[in-house]
């Protein structure tokens, strides 16, 4: 039995001894068109840290290594995916399945946002039906050979995330945590649901980590000196990016160009995925 067991065996993904309930099989099968290879969601304990941000610019990360990627929008009341690419038009399906829409450089996009009338309206909806939006996201769009599928989830550790980890076979977690002094319940919540779902964590990325003097090159760290580097020890994970409060990573965001912003500090990220994907 796990230390962080809350005795609920159908919200958990692990196999012990102490079971008192046999383990239902929530997954759903992908489009039969469909193939992705793996599958890395992007989570935090928390909003507001950078979760779509660093879902997009993994995303463009290993699409110019030369691997076919996506995204699957799984933060339907709030997402942001869109926007960061400047993409206006709108998905549609056929009589085969739903298609997702392509960003500029050639990257599989399904937000809610693209279903939408306007990327305006509000998604007051139920949890049910949040969590079904997310699982026809897997199911009934056609996802032509992808090799990495970044899935942008939304904060916390509701509905949403419990049914992306019981229904879509998740091959690794990315933690994103910003250095204030709430980083410790941050990462341990995002550590303790990956647990429980018995879903492997590939490292943290710290976003807002610090800004770098335009004259003199000091790095200031505006939210105070980070601890993510303890707390990653802690858990026994790695802190894999720290990612710096730049201008240029904001207005890439605002005019829909983030495909152009080059994330160099993704790239130890980067090699841990391709040695991933090697492994098969």
């Amino acid at each position: 039995m796990s230390e962080n067991c809350n005795l609920d065996c159908s919200s958990c993904g692990e196999s012990c001894t102490d079971r008192t309930q046999e383990q239902t099989d929530f997954s759903i099968k992908l489009h039969a068109q469909s193939s992705v290879k793996k599958v890395i969601a992007v989570v935090s304990g928390k909003g507001g840290v950078g979760k779509s941000l660093v879902t997009s610019l993994m995303a463009v990360k290993m699409k110019k290594e030369g691997y076919n990627t996506a995204i699957l929008d799984a933060d339907i009341t709030g997402p942001s995916i869109p926007k960061a690419f400047g993409i206006k038009q709108k998905a549609f399906a056929n009589e085969f399945g739903m298609l997702p829409v392509k960003s500029k450089i050639g990257i599989d996009i399904i937000s809610i946002n693209l279903l939408l009338k306007e990327e305006t309206d509000p998604v007051v909806w139920r949890g049910p039906l949040i969590g079904g939006t997310v699982k026809q996201f897997w199911s009934d769009v056609i996802w032509d050979d992808i090799d990495f599928m970044f899935i942008d989830m939304p904060p916390g550790t509701g509905d949403v995330s419990l049914t992306v980890f019981q229904s879509i076979p998740v091959d690794g977690i990315i933690i994103v945590t910003s250095p204030q002094e709430l980083v410790s319940m941050i990462v341990t919540k995002a550590v303790k649901m990956a647990e429980l779902m018995d879903k492997p964590i590939i490292g943290i990325v710290e976003n807002m980590s610090y800004f770098k003097c335009p004259g003199c090159g000091e790095q200031i760290h505006v939210f105070g000196e980070s601890h993510t580097e303890e707390i990653a020890e802690k858990h026994n994970l790695k802190l894999l990016a720290r990612i710096p409060i730049e201008t240029g990573i904001a207005n890439a965001c605002d005019t829909g160009d983030i495909e152009t912003y080059d994330a160099d500090f993704l790239d130890e990220l980067a090699k841990i995925l391709i040695k991933l994907e090697e492994e098969k």
